[in-house]
């Protein structure tokens, strides 16, 4: 940190390409980081100053927090004063004051709580949200046998994000965050709460703290007194988890590394790019934008939030926040906590839930998601078991609020799913949707769900059953729905194959020289290998968008070959199941075994199903939450519209695809969508990641331009900006 800038000598030392390889897996920081009390006077900036001088260094990077930040804008607001101050005591000369009179600096915000404001999301707060939902799920599997309350003390002293987004991850029953206190007479609120679930034969609560949680008069509200509250008032077996520093540890996530990735480049090219009158930036995250914000108005609004606490205004604190934050609370309150059944009015709507296609993680957060705000609408929800098979043979059953509690956290599909299209059997599904009153539809899948709804909406003329609005919501691993950026289950996949690849790299620490092909899903859309291939630090990833021939993967090899001659000994390249009817898992591995004959061995590895498996990731839990209240939200207010009229629905605008694209949730008709779609491959015909294949290429160091306008898209989409 500031501390090696200060006291100079081997705390400053050139970067080359081996001194950072091999370090993508590792959590941390490799150069260390540190607070410094000596870099807070004048005369530590003083040493600092002349240190990078020694070195000729004018342009600096500043990975941290707001206080790390606001020293590094003060050191270069100074600059030039020190020059001087070191030209008049002799330590440089008046050239060098000439030579380097300016100094750039460039911000990125590393810090697990996801507290500076100007950004969705700062490097390290995905990787801290896995190792708290890992406890949980933990937590949970040992809550099955005992009834017990636990009460999850996460890091946050200033701001309740990982709280906040914990809590809407796995269900939790209550939770207490800095910016926005619980309203008084919270505790006897809190144990009726409690009581009922019990009452309901629920075995398990679980209560999330901000450690930095606080009452309306900012008193501190602290886990143990949220547990001697349930002891005394309710004499229930009660314990507290306190998850402190786990919090910061393990390996990143894969949505840190590609994020952390991009956010260096960006801060390269605005290091490049910046002139004597650029003010000091920071590279912030702006839906699925990475944007250059002035460094000093992001730090001040972030101030504003802890002095609007201070000030007990809680509602401009979550206000100042971001409309993420707020979405994210006003989501949780809707989940959480069940109106009486009296204060609910009823719709006499029956609306159905369905999944459809191969299995994602996430699918079952996305059906609880859906099944609580339709009945917090007022709605009767259907559950539809086994997809349009099941469907067509009247496998319909009401599902309640209960019935869905703890589904957050399952991978896979409580529902079953098939990959059975509704064509064959429309005149059966026609009959179920008489018979059940069926007056919307939400469709929860991949590739099927979307080609589904299609042969739904072309059967209107013959059916009117279907003239209804009927909502699709991506989710498949694969990634290759029209009409979204992004697929629940996507995430998860994404860091089985990174998890996995990290392990078959260190598999090779102790023979060296080896290199290894590994096969990843995805049908043609080359999404996962290709993500993969820059989270797992991949040599190379041949996807069916990006056409290659022999030629190609001779120069592949020729590359690895030269790298082994070097530190770096062991490759990794990734190869998307259908990016090619010839090059074959087979042919690829083969190739490689023979032309790197005495140089290096060659392994495969076929990830296969185990990418579809899995509990899901914090991600994937989050956004199947927050999309599906969405296409709830839509469908209720479609709903709205028709009723008294008895409208039927034949416009196109009722049967949607909900998606992201960049930072805006979008309903695109799927009659609309069909112009963007490839059928015969089963993919859009436009996708935002192929933007991201020269960066995959320079860090793997193949000779390759980046197109520097697109630095500023940073399109890795953002589920926590909905």
């Amino acid at each position: 940190g500031y501390q090696g800038m200060v006291d100079g000598g081997a705390n400053i030392a050139e970067a080359d390409w081996e001194s950072v390889s091999s370090i993508l897996q590792v959590g941390g920081t490799i150069i260390g980081s540190a607070r410094c009390q000596a870099f807070r006077t004048r005369e530590g900036r003083l040493k600092a100053a002349c240190n990078l001088l020694q070195r000729g260094i004018t342009n600096l990077c500043v990975i941290g927090g707001d206080g790390s930040l606001t020293g590094a804008n003060l050191f270069r607001k100074e600059w030039s004063g020190l020059l001087e101050e070191l030209a008049r005591n002799g330590q440089i000369d008046k050239e060098a004051v000439q030579k380097y009179a300016y100094l750039n600096v460039v911000g990125m915000v590393g810090s697990i709580d996801n507290d500076f404001c100007g950004t969705d999301m700062t490097i390290g707060t995905d990787s801290a949200l896995h190792r708290i939902i890992e406890v949980i799920d933990a937590i949970m599997t040992t809550a099955q046998s005992h009834q017990r309350t636990f009460v999850l003390e996460v890091m946050g002293r200033h701001c309740g994000y990982l709280a906040l987004v914990s809590a809407l991850a796995c269900g939790a029953d209550w939770v207490f965050l800095p910016e926005s206190p619980p309203e008084d007479g919270w505790e006897e609120q809190m144990c009726v709460k409690l009581s009922e679930n019990r009452a309901r034969k629920k075995r398990l609560n679980i209560i999330i703290v901000a450690e930095g949680a606080i009452d309306t008069q900012n008193k501190p509200i602290t886990s143990e007194k949220i547990k001697e509250l349930v002891v005394t008032q309710l004499g229930y077996d009660t314990r507290v988890t306190i998850l402190g520093h786990v919090q910061r540890g393990g390996t990143p996530s894969a949505f840190d590394r590609i994020l952390a990735s991009r956010m260096g480049v960006e801060a390269v090219i605005a290091l490049l790019e910046a002139t004597p009158d650029t003010p000091a930036c920071v590279v912030s995250l702006n839906g699925n934008h990475a944007v250059r914000l002035p460094l000093m108005e992001c730090v001040q609004m972030t101030q504003d939030v802890q002095k609007a606490m201070d000030e007990r205004r809680f509602q401009d604190a979550v206000r100042l926040r971001g409309r993420s934050f707020a979405g994210n609370l006003n989501t949780y309150k809707r989940l959480a906590i069940k109106l009486p059944d009296d204060q609910i009015p009823k719709t006499n709507c029956n609306v159905a839930v369905i999944n459809v296609g191969a299995p994602a993680a996430g699918m079952n957060a996305a059906v609880r998601s859906a099944v609580r705000v339709g009945i917090a609408d007022g709605h009767r929800m259907l559950a539809i078991y086994d997809g349009f098979d099941g469907f067509a043979k009247g496998q319909i059953k009401e599902i309640g609020w209960t019935d869905v509690g703890g589904w957050t956290g399952q991978g896979g599909s409580i529902l079953g799913t098939k990959r059975v299209l509704p064509g064959k059997y429309l005149e059966e599904i026609a009959t179920q949707m008489r018979a059940h009153s069926i007056n919307a539809l939400l469709i929860i899948g991949g590739f099927e769900a979307y080609l589904g709804l299609l042969e739904l909406s072309a059967a209107r003329e013959k059916h009117e059953e279907f003239c209804v609005p009927m909502v699709m919501v991506p989710a498949t691993v694969s990634n290759n729905v029209p009409g979204s950026d992004f697929s629940i289950g996507a995430d998860t996949a994404l860091n089985t194959i990174t998890d996995t690849c990290d392990r078959i790299k260190q598999s090779a620490s102790g023979t060296k020289r080896r290199v290894f092909i590994i096969e990843t899903m995805g049908g043609y859309c080359g999404y996962l290998a290709n993500m993969g291939g820059l989270a797992a630090g991949a040599d190379a990833a041949y996807i069916f968008e990006e056409p290659f021939d022999i030629r190609d993967l001779q120069s592949n090899v020729e590359h690895l070959t030269e790298k082994m001659k070097t530190t770096i000994q062991r490759g990794l390249v990734l190869r998307n199941e259908s990016c090619s009817e010839n090059y074959t898992t087979d042919f690829i591995y083969q190739l490689y075994s023979e032309e790197g004959k005495g140089v290096f061995d060659c392994r495969k590895n076929v990830l296969g199903h185990m990418q579809q498996g899995g509990a899901p990731s914090p991600f994937d839990r989050n956004f199947g939450t927050k999309i599906s209240a969405r296409a709830m939200e839509w469908i209720t207010a479609k709903l709205k519209e028709a009723r008294g009229r008895g409208k039927k629905f034949t416009t196109d605008d009722s049967v949607c695809v909900l998606g992201i694209s960049k930072r805006n949730v979008i309903f695109q008709p799927v009659a609309e969508l069909k112009k963007q779609t490839d059928f015969e491959h089963r993919i859009p015909k436009e996708q935002w990641w192929l933007k991201l294949r020269p960066l995959m290429k320079i860090l793997a160091k193949y000779k390759a331009s980046y197109d520097v306008s697109d630095s500023g898209q940073l399109e890795h989409v953002q589920p926590w900006s909905v």
